[in-house]
């Protein structure tokens, strides 16, 4: 076993905080007047299945890479869920939901330490824009699972190479800097890209385009493993952990994008009935591909292509109809599958195809939600897409897609840089070739 220098300043933030946390306790009383009990029974679940995701994450990315590698790639997503969940009550909620300025960033003290959440009024925005059915705590935890999962997929990019510790630090502040404020951009309703007519039903734009260009910026700052370099790719370590991955994330997206109705209403079986044919036409559409180019039918393919489908539905999931679904799916797989085979003879090392599937798959359903969002759906929907002739919606897509990736890239990759200032982002030679499960955490599994 490994030793390393003691550090007590991580948990003597953690006690600050704690300690912090007996000063500032609020209570207050759930409203009831207005709350729909089966919405917040529904809620209640979907949180549940949204939390499933990240662990779903875990076997996802843990089968994907070497053997070497996977406990420390699996913690990297379950420490999101410890990490992220800390900082969400304590100002993270507030910098995406809190009192806007000036359609930017929420105001931190809005709900310091979550405070007043629990008996806040019944709706969101300066004039009161969005009512709500469940209790608004409710409301702050379902967005909080959202939170955790993002940072969570950046790590995929990374891996087989990132210090764990340098990783805990940028996660927080990718959190703070880069997710609060696209939520707050997004989904509140004084954000300016909400303001702005932008349709965003679950996190293509909010969690899959911020997490993929991350990862991008990510797999080029920390530069390509050695492996990478000599064409020494390991295979992966646990197909069957894949397919259970893959599993936990379709069931877990059905509270993703169903519970982003925020109601068990018909919006949300529309939801979860695109969600689902979305992931199985996209399955498909990456094997047949595959066929295409004479490689045999993979189970490592399907599974990646399904969670394409799910990453490409999530911004149009409450807005397009059930065969638009399928369309998006089968597209969004393709193009996807194109760019993750010409990464794969790149210079380019992204450990897991992060950008390729979340980056430019979030990309693809923002732009198909701005082509085939319909108020016949959802009458949420300002103006129709432009395959129903009418071009304002799309046009501020392609707006927001530009200003989105903008701002992800260039502030991840700011991060990148001040966290390996702190901290040093990657792993020395030594500790790459022994594996980040030992050299990280000294634990280690059998081959």
């Amino acid at each position: 076993m490994t030793t390393q220098k003691p550090t007590w300043i991580p948990l003597l933030v953690l006690l600050a905080v704690a300690v912090l946390a007996l000063f500032t306790d609020l209570p207050g009383t759930i409203p009831t007047e207005g709350i729909d009990t089966g919405d917040t029974a529904w809620l209640i679940v979907a949180s549940g299945l949204v939390l499933l995701m990240t662990p779903g994450l875990a076997y996802f990315y843990g089968g994907m890479v070497n053997h070497k590698n996977v406990i420390s790639t699996m913690l990297q997503s379950f420490i999101a869920m410890g990490v992220i969940s800390v900082i969400w009550v304590i100002f993270g909620f507030s910098l995406a939901f809190g009192d806007s300025i000036g359609g930017w960033i929420g105001d931190p003290t809005t709900f310091f330490m979550f405070n007043h959440v629990f008996d806040h009024k019944l709706s969101l925005g300066s004039s009161d824009q969005i009512k709500f059915t469940i209790p608004f705590a409710l409301f702050a935890f379902f967005q909080m699972k959202f939170a955790v999962i993002t940072p969570a997929l950046i790590s995929g990019a990374l891996a087989e190479r990132i210090n764990f510790k340098a990783y805990v630090l940028f996660m927080v502040l990718f959190c703070i800097c880069v997710y609060s404020p696209l939520a707050h951009w997004t989904w509140h309703p004084d954000g300016f890209l909400f303001n702005l007519g932008v349709l965003d039903f679950a996190g293509g734009t909010v969690v899959h385009m911020s997490a993929g260009w991350a990862a991008l910026a990510g797999a080029l700052y920390l530069r390509r493993r050695k492996s990478h370099i000599e064409s020494n790719i390991l295979p992966p370590a646990n197909i069957p952990y894949v397919l259970l991955g893959t599993a936990l994330l379709w069931f877990g997206w059905f509270g993703f994008n169903a519970g982003s109705a925020l109601g068990a209403n018909s919006l949300s079986v529309t939801a979860f009935a695109t969600t689902h044919i979305a992931a199985a036409s996209a399955g498909l559409s990456w094997i047949l591909f595959d066929v295409t180019r004479g490689k045999k039918v993979s189970a490592l393919g399907f599974c990646i292509g399904a969670v394409v489908g799910l990453v490409a539905i999530t911004p149009a999931a409450g807005f397009v109809t059930l065969p638009v679904a399928i369309f998006i799916g089968v597209i969004a797989a393709l193009v996807s599958n194109i760019i993750a085979h010409w990464r794969a003879s790149s210079n380019l090392d992204d450990t897991l195809d992060v950008f390729p599937c979340h980056g430019v798959g979030g990309m693809m359903g923002m732009l198909m939600t701005g082509i085939f969002a319909t108020s016949a759906v959802n009458s949420a929907v300002a103006g129709n897409g432009l395959f129903y002739g009418e071009t304002d919606l799309f046009v501020k897509h392609i707006l927001a897609l530009a200003i989105v990736s903008a701002f992800a890239f260039g502030v991840s990759y700011i991060l990148l840089i001040v966290t390996d200032k702190i901290i040093p982002l990657r792993v020395n030679e030594e500790e790459e070739r022994l594996g980040l499960d030992i050299s990280q955490h000294d634990e280690s599994i059998s081959e």
